[in-house]
């Protein structure tokens, strides 16, 4: 909005004072009227000029007002709009083979080793981590990060995998299970398989049970045993383990076998990648796709965290005053309040496009953790307010945002209420060069050798 101020003598010849002086002569002309963006996303100013050129026409605009420089207390406090609700929505595709034979309620928690669905009655269970489930896991000696979740949540669940290889060691990477399984029909194999299958509360440990009979299969096994396989099996792969890989032992075998007994999975101490969903913690069910009897061919459901969060978009310009771990303030439909801190500043940034000419503001998601579960135990998802707590500065000088001017050479002023002056109408008083400190609702932190309290100021009104 442009506005135009009138000349000193166009004022004075008006009303019909003196002749002004030369200082007074000089013209001031308001160019325009700006907003003052700064990085707290507060304040507004307005930008004057000197210079000279005709007299401009009758004043438009805002109002001008007499304020005081006043000594207060401000603080950088800031309220957003957010949404409270479940966080990380992931959804769960089937295989595309099979029939869903049974699915959880909406709304169930599943933790590691649980059951989350299952195909043709065919569990698939939750383990936790952060690779998924790519392969089928078949071959002794493999080496992987996926082979790593499965020792890992096996081993958390109390199932003995046995001792796993350290980095840098060199495997060999055997024949699959299922040809060792079929090459050997002598009785050292039936009692294998015996072992393997056996509850992990009788007899030895685990980790001891089939490892003797595991240790002779494949490779292993003589000569004149191998011969009853059929065809030569591919030489054996060298590989050398990394760092944060797993490997596919006999003792990871055989604690395979245990646990597919235990959750009704035939224990061939084979491991299908439908056997297992990976995730990074316990889930909850928020959303079921299919119903039972239905193909296992299309997304089945949509799992989220156990806990609640509060997500925030955030302008790009308004993070400088966000940080990780900073105490917030949620303030919930029903007008209660609970703490809250910031989990995460997502590093995903979009364009939210608003407004017909379809100009984008850059956003970026902050998560919000929320501290008492119980105070948001009855709300699913909501919208709320979230106020951040800012700093706090004591007996400073102060004055509207609207007092502020930009000038052209650089820096800021204020104009001093002095004079005569119509109603709604700047008096022309001198300039004086501030510095400007903390901005907070409404109100712009100033300083300078010339201000003290209590001061008369023009500030738009």
């Amino acid at each position: 909005m442009s506005v135009q101020e009138e000349s000193e003598e166009a004022r004075n010849g008006e009303a019909g004072l003196p002749e002004p002086t030369a200082r007074a002569r000089k013209k001031v002309v308001v160019l325009s009227i700006v907003t003052v963006i700064l990085a707290t996303g507060v304040g507004a100013g307005l930008l004057w000029a000197g210079g000279g050129g005709k007299t401009p026409g009758p004043e438009v605009g805002p109002k001008i007002r007499r304020v005081a420089v006043a000594k207060t207390d401000m603080s950088g406090v800031r309220e957003m709009e957010g949404t409270l609700g479940y966080d990380s929505v992931r959804t769960i595709r089937g295989t595309g083979e099979g029939v869903v034979t049974w699915l959880p309620k909406q709304g169930a928690k599943v933790a590691r080793g649980e059951q989350l669905y299952r195909v043709d009655e065919r569990p698939t269970v939750v383990f936790y981590g952060s690779t998924p489930m790519y392969r089928r896991l078949d071959t002794p000696g493999s080496v992987g990060r996926d082979i790593r979740v499965v020792a890992d949540n096996l081993k958390a669940v109390g199932y003995d995998i046995g001792q796993q290889p350290a980095p840098g060691t060199v495997v060999e990477q055997r024949a699959p299970v299922d040809q060792q399984t079929s090459a050997d029909a002598d009785p050292s194999t039936a009692l294998e398989m015996d072992q393997g299958t056996a509850e992990p509360s009788s007899g030895p440990p685990p980790s001891a049970q089939g490892d003797g009979a595991d240790q002779e299969t494949g490779a292993d096994k003589p000569a004149r045993d191998q011969t009853r396989a059929g065809p030569s099996p591919t030489p054996a792969r060298q590989i050398t383990v990394k760092e944060g890989d797993g490997v596919l032992t006999d003792g990871l075998v055989s604690a395979i076998k245990r646990w597919q007994k235990s959750v009704g999975i035939e224990p061939t101490g084979v491991l299908e990648s439908s056997d297992v969903v990976v995730t990074g913690s316990a889930v909850r069910v928020s959303e079921i796709s299919v119903q039972t009897g239905d193909a296992a061919a299309n997304d089945l459901l949509s799992v989220s965290a156990t806990t609640k969060s509060v997500r925030i978009p955030v302008e790009t310009l308004d993070l400088g005053a966000i940080k990780a771990g900073q105490k917030v303030t949620v303030m919930l439909p029903d007008g209660s309040e609970t703490g809250g801190e910031v989990a995460t500043i997502g590093t995903t940034i979009k364009a939210d496009h608003e407004g017909e000419n379809g100009t984008g503001v850059t956003k970026i998601n902050v998560t919000v953790s929320v501290d008492d579960a119980e105070a948001v135990k009855g709300i699913d998802a909501a919208p709320v307010r979230v106020r951040f707590e800012g700093e706090t500065k004591r007996g400073v000088l102060a004055v509207p945002v609207g007092a502020l001017l930009a000038l052209r050479e650089g820096g800021y002023a204020v104009r001093l209420a002095e004079g005569r002056s119509t109603e709604g109408r700047s008096a022309g008083g001198r300039l004086v060069p501030v510095d400007t400190g903390m901005f907070a609702r409404g109100l712009v932190e100033i300083s300078g050798e010339d201000i003290a309290e209590g001061m008369k100021v023009e500030a738009t009104a």
